[in-house]
């Protein structure tokens, strides 16, 4: 046996299962970005989303589950996790007890999942239902400071019912975590797999930054080996200009590449000269701008 079998891999930022135990709607991983456990709702379990990510983690050959979503179930899902973290039990199982000490904290609760929350239509509901679920668990366990963080690809956030759910996310604290993969509508098309506008993207990002901070996830991988060029860069450091002038509030600026490997043998991750390149041109618009760079390609483990 060769010493890697041997020793039980640590839990980190690679492994993203969004399996625990035999629930249908809330799951946990290590983020990178949260620098602790991220506590995931999933308001997609039929894996619909209006984009088609070359580097989406989201097996959609495997049929999804098309029954609506029942709160109920969720809020207990929710409940019970929130009192496992609450009592310290869950760092005691796997694989949970293989997290770094600095990791053993719960950060956030955020809803992401298998497709795009906002198009869930019991999204603003689910927003009041998971704001109850924090307000037991900081009553009974303690459990206070856990944020509360929506990641949207922002292609919603003009629809009425949408804004109504962000609305209740911002009473409670929370945070928009908006995709903005792009500059030029060529590559954002090829990078997320869409036929939709980025302008409508940009200008939806807009409208929520206007009011509230907002936090936006730019993810950069290579496309047959091809990463953004230096037309792509400033595209996009474009759209950062217009979202500024606009009157955005943007509150941090993620640069990402892939940290697992997609079942899409076109896409790798984006070295770290480039992700470093993109984050320059954010700080040179007097932006925070962050980096997570991926791992090198050899190093990628499979999809979960």
């Amino acid at each position: 046996m060769t010493p890697d079998a041997a020793t039980p891999r640590r839990l980190d930022f690679a492994d993203h299962r969004r399996s625990l135990d035999d629930n249908r709607y809330i799951y946990a991983v290590v983020s990178r970005r949260s620098r602790g456990l991220s506590i995931g709702v999933n308001l997609n379990p039929d894996k619909v989303c209006n984009f088609d990510c070359p580097y989406c983690q989201v097996d959609r050959h495997v049929p999804g589950d098309d029954r609506p979503v029942d709160l109920e179930v969720l809020a207990a899902e929710l409940d019970a996790l929130l009192a496992e973290v609450g009592a310290g039990t869950l760092w005691d199982r796997a694989p949970f007890d293989t997290a770094a000490p600095a990791l053993r904290r719960v950060n956030d609760v955020a809803f992401a999942g298998d497709g795009e929350p906002t198009a869930a239509r019991c999204f603003a509901e689910a927003v009041e239902v998971v704001g109850a679920c924090l307000d037991r668990a900081a009553t009974a366990h303690g459990l206070n400071g856990v944020k509360l963080h929506l990641l949207t690809n922002a292609t919603l956030l003009h629809r009425p019912a949408v804004r109504a759910g962000v609305d209740a996310l911002h009473r409670r604290g929370g945070e928009v975590w908006a995709k903005l993969d792009a500059g030029s509508q060529a590559w954002f098309s090829r990078v997320d797999g869409t036929r939709l506008s980025l302008d409508r993207i940009v200008e939806n990002i807009a409208m929520v930054a206007v009011d509230h901070p907002v936090v936006l996830q730019c993810l950069f991988p290579t496309l047959d080996g091809q990463g953004p060029d230096a037309a792509e860069r400033a595209a996009w450091a474009g759209r950062l200009a217009a979202l500024i002038a606009a009157g955005a509030q943007l509150r941090e600026v993620q640069v990402t590449t892939i940290a697992r490997r997609p079942a899409d043998p076109r896409v790798g991750p984006l070295d770290l000269p480039g992700l470093e390149a993109l984050a320059a041109a954010a700080r040179a618009l007097g932006l925070h701008a962050v980096v997570y760079p991926g791992l090198a390609p050899e190093h990628l483990p499979a999809p979960s």
